[in-house]
């Protein structure tokens, strides 16, 4: 398992409870070499299709999503964890980053969980129906 530097446990807060009038996103990823969680990028204003287009095709990321949903008669920014592992990324990679997924959900507190293997398949209708499920 990977080290939270606490950089990361910081930012984590502070997006969880940011007022926010549009999705945003945090993009975490794993230096292999120091074997810690650290901080890729922070996107703001940022649309599903810009967030898939700024992720890499072949490297793992922890994705924390607050994504502006328009409900009927309201507005809602729910926060999910999005665990990104294509299938063609190194197994050693992949095994890292799946130790330190638990560990990185339970310190930014999401119950919002889900995983993609593919780029193609991270799109707004599989967000809105992975959202929409009680």
């Amino acid at each position: 398992m990977c080290t939270i530097v606490p950089e990361v446990v910081e930012e984590l807060k502070k997006f969880r409870f940011a007022k926010n009038n549009e999705s945003s996103a945090l993009i975490l990823k794993v230096d292999r070499e120091k074997q810690e969680i650290v901080i890729d990028e922070l996107l703001e204003n940022v649309t599903v299709e810009e967030l898939q287009e700024s992720l890499p095709s072949h490297q793992p990321r922890f994705i924390v999503y607050a994504y502006k949903m328009i409900h009927q008669d309201r507005i809602s920014y729910p926060l999910c964890f999005i665990f990104y592992t294509p299938r063609d990324s190194q197994m050693e990679l992949q095994m890292l980053y799946a130790r330190s997924k638990l560990p990185l959900q339970k310190q930014a507190d999401l119950t919002r969980s889900y995983e993609i293997r593919e780029i193609e398949d991270f799109t707004e209708e599989w967000l809105i129906s992975k959202l929409s499920k009680p």
